[in-house]
């Protein structure tokens, strides 16, 4: 609930229908692939709303309604066959009683996960495996894998990632916006405290590699992503990272990050957030300040959906400026053209402050197949963009875990 109350005060998550009427429609053809292949994303903060009373995943939703972006009628609308849905924790206090925190909170969202499967095994299943994508998506139901963002929750028991890994989780980022026990963050106002991974955090990696859960390097700093890649025993992953030559943030990654990520054979997810500097005039901050931060941790769905239809006057009267399509485009493209195809994978961040004009929810994710065939990219290379690359590191870290076992 904290981190959607951010998403909402930080970002305009209401349609933008200019940019949707100058978006060329997806061909047929187009269509038909992105259809055919399996697509996943690798960043989805969709289990936000899991517990809220009046929410459900089958129903269908709108961003003006709730801000959600995801639920399975636009997942069918967008053609996408599943992905990892997030365990993430903001991060708080170094301590024994924030640890605790922590971890119920932690484990009370992957039981929430597991739920909302359970709830809905006729249309939705738990994957563990690459395997088990395929066939969940070939029985005609969306897989749903489980990852960690912000470690925070495992304390100093490192015990807890076979905890998590029994759960479901495969895969998992050490740090979020601030530095915590295991790494330094790339975005801590304060800077790093230990020049990138701590002595826990480098036993952290390896009981990753040991377990088979992918090590996934977005937030984290530009120290640990050069020692992940040099001591993870498989390719790593950024999970919903964009390229910092198309906007200077340290969130987004250099071009020698990225050279260094494709080159060791992982994969940069990219992501819509972090895409052009956020510029809010006087008057929105001071409309968005008097309309407050919205609805509580204890919200129903008419809750939200109550405060959605302020924000849309809101923005309405004083509208955003925001990024567009064409940009998230640059991000990718620019990744390609550093890393190639066999390096890019799709993490836009749903429902974690992801969306930018013309790429509003899950539904419109068949632009960006259009987009790659008209760069002239193959069809197995559309491929392994969406699903291909993200399948083929899991299954590296699955098969190194067994044979170090």
């Amino acid at each position: 609930m904290r981190r959607l109350l951010s998403v909402l005060l930080g970002s305009a998550a209401l349609l933008g229908a200019a940019a949707h009427a100058a978006e060329a429609p997806v061909s047929k053809t187009d269509k038909a692939l992105h259809e055919r292949i399996l697509t996943l994303d690798t960043h989805l903060d969709t289990p936000e709303h899991f517990a809220r009373p009046g929410w459900s995943m089958v129903d269908r939703h709108s961003v003006p309604q709730d801000f959600s972006q995801v639920d399975l009628p636009r997942m069918n609308d967008g053609g996408l066959d599943g992905g990892f849905f997030v365990i993430y924790t903001g991060q708080g206090d170094l301590t024994a009683e924030g640890y605790r925190k922590a971890r119920d909170f932690a484990l009370t969202r992957a039981t929430e996960i597991r739920e909302m499967v359970a709830a809905h095994s006729d249309k939705f299943e738990l994957a563990y495996t690459p395997e088990d994508a395929i066939r969940i998506s070939k029985a005609g139901k969306k897989f749903a894998f489980q990852s960690i963002e912000n470690s925070w929750p495992l304390g100093e028991d490192l015990t807890l990632l076979q905890t998590f890994y029994g759960a479901g989780v495969r895969m998992a980022g050490p740090v979020h916006f601030r530095n915590n026990q295991f790494a330094d963050s790339s975005t801590d106002p304060k800077g790093k405290i230990w020049n990138g991974f701590s002595p826990l955090g480098l036993r952290w990696l390896a009981e990753a590699n040991r377990l088979g859960v992918l090590i996934d390097v977005s937030h984290a700093s530009d120290d640990v992503v050069d020692q992940a890649v040099a001591l993870s025993k498989v390719p790593v992953i950024a999970s919903h990272s964009g390229a910092r030559a198309v906007f200077d943030h340290p969130r987004n990654l250099d071009d020698a990050r990225i050279r260094k990520i494709a080159e060791s054979g992982g994969a940069i997810c990219i992501n819509s957030v972090y895409l052009r500097a956020s510029t809010t005039s006087p008057e929105r901050k001071a409309a968005l300040e008097a309309l407050g931060r919205g609805p509580g941790d204890d919200a129903t769905q008419a809750d939200f959906v109550a405060y959605a239809r302020k924000r849309a006057e809101l923005d309405k009267k004083f509208p955003p400026v925001r990024a567009n399509f064409d940009t998230f485009m640059d991000s990718m493209n620019h990744v390609l053209k550093i890393g190639g195809a066999k390096a890019v994978c799709v993490g836009a961040d749903w429902d974690g402050g992801g969306g930018v004009e013309g790429l509003e929810d899950v539904a419109d994710l068949p632009k960006i197949t259009a987009r790659l065939k008209a760069a002239g990219y193959s069809d197995a290379d559309v491929e392994a963009i969406w699903s291909g690359n993200v399948l083929r590191l899991l299954g590296q870290a699955q098969a190194y875990a067994k044979g170090a076992k």
